[in-house]
């Protein structure tokens, strides 16, 4: 007869239980990203939504106060986003359009000089600046190129746009809904939990969608303001990418400061450029210093290092649209996580209390 094994170490079975659960884990995620990148067409639409609806539910929900009836309201909220986004759509393509060759002259021109001290090595900085003309002009044609195979970009971004439209307008009236339809879908017992798991996330991506709009504007505004003093060519084109940009934390900033840098080397000097580079920086120490901190004080917080590892993972799963929905959805999963570590923090036992000796106290017996 063959000896009995003898049982695992308790350290290495508890390793082995956590490497299981981790490769659980892993393959619902993987499974869930590929189900989403098969179903994008409707995904993103649902996506967009979900953020359009966190950013416009105060007015709706002021509106609602004011007496307008619910779908009057989201519908009068729907074309109150239309006319705004519209808006700053023209005023946006209107001024790349219009300071656009300035900036592509200034490009070439730094590209020039950088190849002209190092050598070949400017090169394709001088190809880029050739060619960024016609990508401008093609951009609102190929951002969402390869979502839907042999249909045109246009159709496609219209397509998606009024369905993201209508999801706006559905998600607001039906608000009230949404807790009844959620507990509906949940067992019984988990109701509560599932309901305040579903609020939390709601609330992160709310703030986080109205804090970076609001800082968006201020570093756009703060920067374009610097560059007209500065007399840079082509400042409120910049400043207008420095708003679009904004919404990809850190590497969108980084991105279109360096634009604006770069073109204030080539057409104003070194020390304009040294210049530019000192309101870009301020404005940025002003972002990371008082305007993150004071207006999403109240949104879940994440470390730089996990935005930038969550900007990468999105772009390389979606490409542009991942990069924008990356860092709101992990700010959700960031407040459902600290919702469940609270809920778990509060159904623990509190630790028995010391005796005079050190050791816990015996409860008290029974009667």
């Amino acid at each position: 007869m063959h000896a009995p094994t003898p049982p695992l170490p308790e350290p290495v079975r508890r390793l082995g239980a956590w490497c299981a659960v981790a490769l659980l884990v892993s393959g619902v995620v993987y499974v869930a990203i590929r189900l989403c990148v098969e179903f994008r067409t409707a995904v993103v639409p649902v996506l967009l939504a979900l953020l359009g609806s966190a950013l416009l539910g105060p007015v709706y929900r002021w509106l609602v106060r004011s007496g307008v009836q619910r779908s009057l309201a989201a519908g009068l909220t729907c074309v109150a986003v239309v006319a705004v986004v519209g808006g700053a759509v023209y005023i946006v393509v209107a001024a790349l359009i219009d300071t656009g060759d300035q900036i592509i002259a200034s490009l070439r021109n730094a590209a020039q000089d950088l190849a002209g001290h190092f050598g070949a090595a400017g090169t394709s900085l001088d190809d880029l600046a050739s060619n960024a003309r016609e990508l401008l002009s093609k951009f609102g044609g190929t951002a969402a190129s390869g979502v839907i195979s042999g249909v045109s970009v246009v159709g496609e971004v219209i397509a998606m746009a009024v369905l993201a439209l209508l999801l706006v307008f559905f998600f607001l009236r039906d608000s009230d809904r949404a807790v009844g339809a959620l507990r509906s879908l949940v067992p019984r017992r988990g109701g509560d939990t599932a309901e305040a798991m579903a609020r939390r996330a709601f609330e992160a991506v709310e703030g986080f969608m109205r804090g970076t709009t609001f800082i968006a504007l201020i570093d756009a505004l703060c920067i374009t303001v610097g560059l007209l003093v500065l007399d840079v060519p082509g400042a409120v084109g910049l400043g207008a990418l420095v708003f679009v940009a904004a919404y990809i934390p850190y590497l969108g900033a980084f991105l279109s400061g360096a634009m604006a840098v770069l073109v204030a080397l080539a057409d104003r000097g070194f020390v304009i450029a040294l210049w530019a580079l000192g309101v870009v920086l301020a404005v940025q120490v002003l972002e990371g210093h008082v305007l993150q901190p004071l207006i999403q004080s109240r949104t879940v917080q994440m470390h730089p290092a996990v935005v930038m590892v969550t900007i990468t993972g999105g772009a390389s799963v979606a490409g542009i649209v991942g990069m924008l929905l990356a860092v709101p959805l992990t700010a959700a999963a960031f407040g459902v996580a600290h919702e469940l570590r609270d809920r778990y923090a509060a159904a623990q036992p509190p630790p028995a209390s010391p005796g005079p000796s050190g050791s816990p106290e015996p409860s008290a017996p029974r009667s």
